[in-house]
Parts: C-alpha cells; structure tokens; sequence
C-alpha cells in the first residue's frame, strides 16, 4: 500500500472510497478489486501501477460454544472428516471469499447486515452464504408470497439454495394428484363416483407422502444454529450430513462420503416414519368407510374387503424408505442440481419444464416399482 504522504492515496479517501464501493453501475468484481492507474506518476512512485482493496473482514459471531463461530466440525457446518491443515486453510479462504461476496453485493444494494434477517445475518458473519444467495434473498423478498413463506426456517432454507423449490412442490403434489386419481378410477371403474370417499382418502394421503418426497431431499442453504455442546457424537454427526446426499457443497464446506451416506439414512428413517403413518391413516379410513358401507348396504356387504392395515403401512413405509428415498435424491441432488440447472440457469422456463417432466417420469416409474414390490412382499 502506498505511504500515507503519497498523493495517490490523499485521493482515495473514505468518502470516495464509500462511493466506489456503493456504485451500483459498476461491474461486480470478486472480492479483492483492482483500480489501474493509468496518469503517470512521480518517478518516486514508479512501482505503484495498480491499488489493490480488499473489503475488511467483519468479526465471527460467537456461537456460544467457543467454535469460532460455528465452523468446527461438531457446528455441523463443515462436512470434512478430519484433515491436515491445508484443508483448514482451504476452508477459512472459502468463508472468508464467501464473506467478502457477500458483503460487496449487500453494498452494491445499498443494503446494511442489520435489514437481514438475524439468521441469515450471521450466515454472512459466518461466510456460509455467497453473494449469489443474497441476491436470490433480496429478489424474493419483493414477493409477497416468498417473502411469507422465508418467515418459515424451513423454506426459507430450500428456497435460497433453489428457486424453484415452490414449483417443484406444485409440480409434485399436482403429478401426484392427477396419476393417484387416474389410478383409483382405472382400479373402480363404474364405482368411482359411488366410492369417492374411499378416493379422496388416498389421494390426500398420496399428496403429503408427495409432498415430503419433495421436501426432505432438497438442498439447502445452511442457516442452522450450532448444535448443543452435550449433543450425544451420533447426533452431531447426522447435524453435519447435507440434506441431500449428492448437493453442491459451497466454498469452504466439504462433506465426507460418510456424511453424504448419513443423509441416505437420516431421510430414509423420516420417509419411513412418513409412509408408515400416511399408510396407517389411509387404509384405517378405507377400512372404516368399507364396514360403515356393509352396514348401510347389506346386499352389496359381500363386496370390499378390509386391507390389511400393519401389514400395509410397514411395507409402505419401507418401500418410502429405499427405492423413494434413493430416487428423489438422486433426481433433486444430481439431474436437477448437477445437470440440469447448470446447463439452464439463464432459462428458467425450459429448466421448469424440464423439471416436470423429470419428476413425472419418476412419478411414474415409482408406480410401477410400487406394484411389483407390493406384489413381491405379499400385501397385494
């Protein structure tokens, strides 16, 4: 840097330097900046050809476990499995670059780190987040609707790292509906109209198993608190895993392969737990809507037999757990993120109609599979 009595640097004061910085026609450099001086300077000088200016970097917030600010393994933030201390000093360039982004679009915007949100404000402390997330937070927010739905920590976290996420819940759920519905009319036939209770039970099912296929394996921008310091090692390392077992990771984060397969796990005992209770309650109201019609009806009581309920759910609940599982993370984590986004990110419409005929086809080869596992393990 030059001497203070330079006359180069009596130029660059704070209030031109304020401006510079705060310029919103100026291209978006990365975080260290270069100003070529092009007048000729004094022959004392002769080594100054350029000013190099680098943002300050803002202080860590503590986290309260005295991990610098959440960038330990056990914050859950880094996913590396242990290393030398080349990957330390690969990971703190990648949150300090993260950092230094994500401050210079926050100025480009004439916007302060206090008009964010307090958790996505320490993101940035933290350098969890690039400027390209702060842009996608600041577009969102002039949407009513997407700035309703970021009040809710877990939207807020899928819609950030992707956003379509809202179009591939509405073109799940609406895929969901209509091949659920085409089904049961296949399967009923003339009845269908006589049976529509028994139909709108499995569809509304149907739509919230649809709806955690879809939420479960999205990736996320991490905005999760450190986990507590007592948390059990079994619970710290699923606090680490990505939510999608094949998601980008951001500069300065890293997982391990142990961790990618941690997130197979983790959402697999979620989808478990999902299809078992979905099957639990769909099959419970068919069988109650099947006895209360015998009841009423007691020449056509030879017709409709009770599913059985345990049977039914486990089953469900596994095949969730596997096949469904393995699927929407392979199509969220690698077709959709790793192929079809950077290939289409300057075109939105054709990348969602790519999306939906991706996950269409998926909704239909999981029918298929659905059948010959049900068929396989005797519950139909």
């Amino acid at each position: 840097m030059a001497a203070a009595s330079s006359p180069l640097s009596s130029s660059l004061s704070s209030s031109s330097l304020g401006h510079f910085i705060s310029n919103p026609h100026r291209p978006s450099p990365p975080s260290a900046f270069c100003i070529s001086v092009r007048s000729p300077l004094p022959s004392r000088l002769p080594s100054l050809s350029s000013l190099r200016l680098r943002l300050p970097p803002l202080p860590s917030l503590s986290n309260g476990s005295g991990n610098n600010g959440g960038k330990s393994n056990g914050s859950g933030n880094q996913g590396g499995g242990g290393g030398g201390g080349g990957d330390d000093e690969d990971h703190e360039s990648g949150w300090e670059e993260n950092r230094d982004q994500a401050l210079f679009v926050l100025a480009n915007l004439g916007r302060s780190l206090d008009s964010l949100p307090l958790d996505l404000a320490e993101a940035v402390r933290d350098g969890k987040v690039t400027g390209e997330i702060i842009t996608r937070f600041v577009n969102m927010e002039k949407s009513p609707l997407f700035r309703w739905l970021m009040n809710f920590g877990g939207f807020k976290e899928r819609l950030l790292a992707d956003d379509l996420f809202l179009a591939k819940v509405l073109m799940e759920c609406g895929v969901g509906i209509f091949t659920k519905t085409a089904a049961e009319y296949q399967k009923r036939k003339e009845n269908f109209v006589k049976e529509l209770d028994f139909v709108i039970a499995d569809v509304v099912m149907a739509i919230v198993a649809d709806f955690m296929l879809v939420w479960l394996p999205a990736p996320t921008v991490s905005l999760r608190s450190s986990i507590a310091v007592g948390a059990g090692p079994l619970a710290k390392f699923f606090h680490g895993c990505p939510d999608n077992a094949f998601q980008v990771a951001l500069a300065g984060r890293s997982y391990s392969l142990m961790q990618r397969i941690g997130a197979i796990a983790r959402n697999g005992s979620k989808l478990f737990v999902v299809g078992t209770a979905s099957s639990l309650i769909g099959t419970g109201v068919t069988n109650a809507l099947i006895k209360a019609r015998k009841a009423v009806d007691k020449e056509n009581a030879h017709e409709g037999e009770d599913i059985p309920i345990i049977s039914t759910s486990v089953g469900y609940g596994v095949y969730m757990a596997v096949s469904s599982n393995l699927r929407y993370q392979i199509l969220a984590g690698v077709i959709e993120q790793r192929m079809l986004e950077p290939l289409l990110h300057n075109n939105k419409a054709l990348l969602s109609a790519m999306c939906f005929a991706v996950r269409t086809g998926n909704t239909f080869l999981g029918s298929l599979l659905w059948v010959d596992y049900a068929r396989w393990v005797g519950i139909q």
